[in-house]
């Protein structure tokens, strides 16, 4: 096994696939989660919790653990820690990769609103809908302006603090499949989607399940992002590992 360790910037599915990959190739492997999730999944190799205090946080941390690669794999919309792994790589000159993995697009069916904020969102919600929030609990005070919209607020883990909305209801649930889904959005009278375009298959049967009642979505897009180098899933990231590190 190599000294230096690989930092994973992690909290997705790809991020704990692609741990659990590296430490079979005899890797050693760090994996950072923000510590948002009270009961995340377990991962094999060495965990760390909680953030690292900006970019010096992040640098300083690095040269602690003397890391030989840096990748993130956080989630699309995870902006301040990209912007900050981005400089503490450049900082460092350490290796760095980011594994994004690639955005949805409509297909013939969807009925997709396109948006590019969380603000844009709440203006384009029709009176009196019936909208499924498919967002974390930090994304959903912008909504407490709209009292004339039913909301159905489907959250992994119950808000540490009251939802600040008028008229909603709480579902603790994670996505299920296709038909789930289906039977979800019509049992409690969907007519409206607000997500965020986070791209995966993990909460992509929402997206199915819209298609095939046609209920509309409200999308909110990518944010722009800085210049990076860039690979689309667990292999390719995996590739440019194994051709970057020579192991003894």
């Amino acid at each position: 096994m190599s000294d230096r360790p690989i930092l994973i910037l992690g909290g997705t599915a790809e991020a704990s696939r692609l741990a659990s990959q590296l430490i079979a190739r005899n890797y050693r492997v760090i994996s950072s989660l923000a510590g948002r999730t009270r009961n995340p999944a377990k991962l094999e190799g060495e965990v760390r919790i909680g953030g690292f205090g900006g970019a010096r946080g992040l640098i300083a941390y690095i040269a602690s653990q003397d890391v030989s690669l840096l990748i993130d794999a956080t989630h699309p919309f995870a902006m301040q820690i990209s912007d900050n792994a981005i400089l503490a790589a450049a900082s460092t000159g350490i290796l760095f990769v980011r594994l994004d993995r690639p955005a949805w697009h409509p297909k013939p069916g969807d009925k997709w609103s396109i948006v590019s904020s969380l603000e844009e969102a709440v203006s384009a919600i029709p009176p009196r809908a019936r909208v499924l929030l498919a967002l974390g609990r930090q994304h959903i005070a912008p909504f407490s302006r709209r009292g004339d919209v039913h909301f159905v607020v489907r959250m992994i883990d119950p808000p540490e603090v009251p939802l600040d909305l008028v008229d909603f209801e709480l579902e603790l649930s994670r996505p299920g499949k296709t038909e789930d889904e289906v039977a979800f959005l019509t049992g409690k009278r969907i007519t409206h989607i607000i997500c965020r375009n986070s791209g995966g298959s993990a909460s992509y049967t929402k997206i199915k399940a819209a298609r095939d009642l046609g209920v509309p979505i409200i999308m909110i897009d990518r944010p722009a992002r800085r210049e990076a180098h860039v690979l689309p899933d667990v292999e390719s990231v995996l590739a440019f590992v194994d051709e970057a590190i020579s192991l003894p």
